[in-house]
């Protein structure tokens, strides 16, 4: 890997075809003048970069501050290498909020700046997974109904019918059928009986409805355009599985990249319960011999008798009962899938029947397939060699427990699948953790080593932030804090907060370490503090936000989406107080057997994981506080180990460079000067 001083990449001649196109400077300039903005350092070193890369064919990984513009910088590169290349560039994103900020503000405004400068205007898509569009077939049709068992509870009932009502008539006025534009949202139980997976899907040509398909018409629009929005989730299954789902492509920009890696990690990770089985068993129904189909019921139900008794937790060992149950639930299984006969029906006069099956294959091998991977996990001499986890996680009043399967790592499949033959170009407020960019790349499968050397072909690049972090910022790390428990908030943290809550006249976004301690705190402090106290799960977290932001005094805690997903500018936020560094839990199964796999492999696990998921969540975190210019506040970690423990240079070498210091007298002093300003 190569850092690259942010200086270093200079305007370069281009050689390629493109050559007639005005340089990305000029279109930068372009496009910066027609929103009203202002051209920063690290947008025009963020830009240059992104077109380096595209056309050296190296990944880059740019980490830009909030603030920077980075949307602009990479795409404006991205539309034009889509102006003379075959395929479109395809951005993923994280989240929603972001996807909906790129097609409905970015972009627009963009394509309409830079259109007089380049051959034609640039165009744009977004393309979700087929799941997020409703089904024309699957709504019109009898399919059966996969909920039937699942509703206990009488109001729940109730709250999905009206939603099934509003899904329907809704469905007679969409213009594309995408789920987000149904508002308010509704439940997974109401949609999913009106939407298929990919693999559910009869295919365009074999389905009635296919010519009016709303998820192949977005793939239509898609395939035509010069910039294709998307997820992690949806890129992941397009890199992964053996039909594509995107457009033709040659060059990725992810950004938000700092969540690939969990999100490739839930795409891939399978799941097993008697509910899943019991679904499987009712989708074949009568389209084999009964007593095939009753062999897999009765294997479901020795998996629910099991697991009901089982302790929760990671599978470091195979028990030999459940080893025998899962066997007989694949076994079962493929009885089934071999009665059903050919996957493809050659009777096209038989949709529904043709729907029918495929929805019968695809529960039966997603049966199939998870209790193979789990029986595949076990087995292995020594831990070096061992590729996956198997873990019970316990039920809810809601949900059955039920065995959970993830890789140890997806670094292999990303550098094979997604790296492999074209160019990606992943960007984050936050991916030098401890300073450095390794720790994510190896993630990302991009750190192998060769003859003792770090494979090239990727280069690391921090452009920076336009803030003056040192003057609008303070880092506070109450040292005198004893260290957190496992017994809840002490009452020096419950005082520490209070005393810096007052001193900020409120302005406080509590961020901490499990709902747990957002609510024991909300209720310890509602009593003490003269401001308004929000905790999230009070409301929708939407409108939590929304009325924090417009309150000045109003303070809001929470945990993990508010680490990541606030964006309040101005008086509102003065103070972050962060409880607890953000380790993962100690007996987390995926994390702590990542944290073995790795140490087996003579590395050191701690570091590698448990450390880089503290330090990327307390960037987060951190970079809550300085969201425009003018902001200043402070960034208060109770935990006193972010000063005296052996890791506390790595964690702090993540955050922004705020002023340091360990007195609560200056920074009280501090937040008062600001409140009173």
């Amino acid at each position: 890997m190569a850092v690259v001083p942010t200086d270093s990449i200079a305007p370069t001649e281009d050689v390629s075809p493109k050559a007639d196109l005005p340089p990305v400077e000029e279109l930068l300039s372009t496009a910066v003048e027609a929103v009203g903005g202002v051209e920063r350092p690290g947008q025009i070193k963020m830009v240059q970069a992104v077109q380096h890369s595209i056309q050296s064919g190296d990944h880059l990984a740019v980490q830009a501050g909030t603030g920077t513009g980075k949307s602009l910088a990479y795409l404006i590169p991205s539309i034009r290498h889509a102006m003379t290349s075959k395929g479109a560039v395809v951005v993923s994103t994280a989240t929603i909020a972001l996807q909906r900020q790129l097609v409905d503000r970015d972009l627009p405004r963009l394509s309409e700046a830079l259109a007089p400068q380049l051959p034609h205007e640039p165009t744009y898509a977004i393309l979700k997974g087929r799941r997020n569009y409703l089904c024309r077939y699957k709504a019109s049709a009898g399919w059966p109904d996969d909920e039937q068992d699942q509703l206990f509870d009488p109001r729940e009932v109730s709250l999905t019918g009206r939603m099934v009502q509003r899904i329907q008539e809704w469905a007679q006025e969409t213009e594309t059928g995408d789920r987000d534009e149904l508002v308010p949202g509704v439940n997974e139980q109401a949609w999913r009986q009106f939407s298929v997976s990919a693999r559910e899907c009869l295919g365009a040509t074999r389905c009635p409805s296919g010519m009016e398909c709303f998820a192949e018409l977005a793939r239509a629009r898609a395939g035509e355009s010069d910039v294709v929005v998307t997820n992690h989730a949806l890129l992941a299954i397009d890199a992964m599985e053996d039909f594509p789902l995107l457009p033709e492509h040659e060059v990725v920009v992810v950004d938000e990249a700092h969540e690939l890696v969990d999100r490739v990690t839930s795409v891939v990770t399978g799941e097993l319960s008697e509910v899943m089985v019991a679904l499987a068993a009712r989708r074949v129904g009568k389209l084999i011999e009964p007593h095939l189909g009753d062999r897999l019921v009765e294997a479901g139900e020795d998996l629910k008798a099991l697991l009901a008794v089982a302790p929760a937790g990671r599978l470091d060992e195979l028990p030999e009962v459940l080893g025998l149950t899962l066997a007989l639930i694949r076994d079962a299984a493929w009885g089934c899938i071999t009665a059903l006969g050919p996957r493809m029906s050659s009777d096209k006069d038989d949709p529904e029947g043709a729907g029918l099956r495929k929805a019968a294959f695809t529960a039966l091998d997603e049966v199939h397939d998870t209790a193979q991977r789990m029986l595949n996990a076990f087995g292995h001499a020594e831990e070096v060699d061992r590729a996956e986890v198997v873990w019970l996680e316990a039920g809810t009043e809601r949900r059955p427990p039920l065995l959970r399967v993830a890789p140890l790592t997806v670094a292999g499949m990303l550098r094979d699948k997604l790296f492999g033959d074209r160019t990606v170009i992943l960007t984050s407020a936050t991916l030098a953790l401890g300073g450095a960019f390794d720790g994510l790349a190896r993630q990302w499968g991009l750190g192998a080593k060769e003859g003792g050397k770090e494979r090239s072909g990727w280069t690391g690049l921090d452009v920076g932030s336009p803030f003056d972090h040192p003057r609008s910022g303070i880092l506070y790390v109450a040292k005198h804090l004893p260290q957190p428990g496992r017994d809840g908030l002490p009452e020096a943290y419950l005082e520490e907060i209070t005393e810096l809550i007052e001193a900020a006249g409120g302005r406080t976004l509590g961020l901490f370490s499990s709902m747990r301690a957002a609510k024991a705190a909300t209720e310890a402090l509602r009593d003490r503090l003269s401001v308004p106290l929000l905790c999230q799960g009070d409301d929708s977290t939407m409108l939590l936000v929304k009325q924090f932001s417009e309150d000045e005094p109003t303070c809001l805690f929470g945990t993990l989406s508010l680490w990541q997903g606030v964006d309040v500018p101005g008086p509102s936020l003065r103070l972050v107080i962060i409880d607890r560094i953000p380790f993962p839990r100690p007996d987390d199964p995926l994390s702590s057997a990542r944290q073995r796999h790795v140490a087996a492999k003579g590395g050191n696990g701690f570091m590698s994981v448990a450390a880089t998921h503290a330090a990327l969540l307390l960037a987060q975190g951190a970079g809550r506080l300085l969201r425009s210019q003018h902001d200043k506040g402070v960034v208060a970690v109770l935990d006193p180990r972010l000063a005296t423990a052996r890791y506390a240079g790595f964690l702090r070498d993540s955050l922004p460079p705020f002023w340091p210091t360990n007195d609560p007298a200056k920074v009280r002093e501090a937040l008062r000067r600001l409140s009173a300003s």
